[in-house]
């Protein structure tokens, strides 16, 4: 059963504006470690979290889960590098969530479609 759809953009240096002015107080707010550590074996860090950033924002909408917090969602990849969401926390136990993830130079989009498990 169809529960939503979610799309955001983001502009790649909101993050790095956000992350050079507050720190790890908000990359550790918004993003898990696991995220945090595999953006830093990337080459285009920010543009990699502006991408998890807009993820997280269309799982989000798509949701509707308005008690949802950034640390309950984990964007990762699965072994053939398509983009996942996982749950943590107890939290999406019902739900299916497909995500889709692209960016450029200055801007992330993520669109989410969320499903309720059968």
């Amino acid at each position: 059963m169809f529960i939503g759809t979610g799309v955001d953009i983001t502009e790649v240096r909101r993050i790095r504006a956000a992350a050079e002015k507050w720190g790890d107080s908000f990359l550790k707010r918004v993003f898990t470690d696991s995220e945090l550590k595999n953006a830093k074996t990337k080459t285009s860090f920010y543009q990699h979290l502006a991408g998890r950033f807009a993820a997280k924002e269309a799982v989000f909408k798509a949701a509707g889960d308005d008690s949802l917090s950034w640390q309950d969602i984990q964007i990762s990849n699965d072994r053939t590098g398509k983009p996942v969401c996982l749950f943590l926390n107890g939290r999406g136990k019902f739900i299916n969530v497909c995500i889709s993830i692209s960016h450029v130079k200055t801007y992330a989009v993520a669109s989410a479609v969320v499903t309720k498990k059968s």
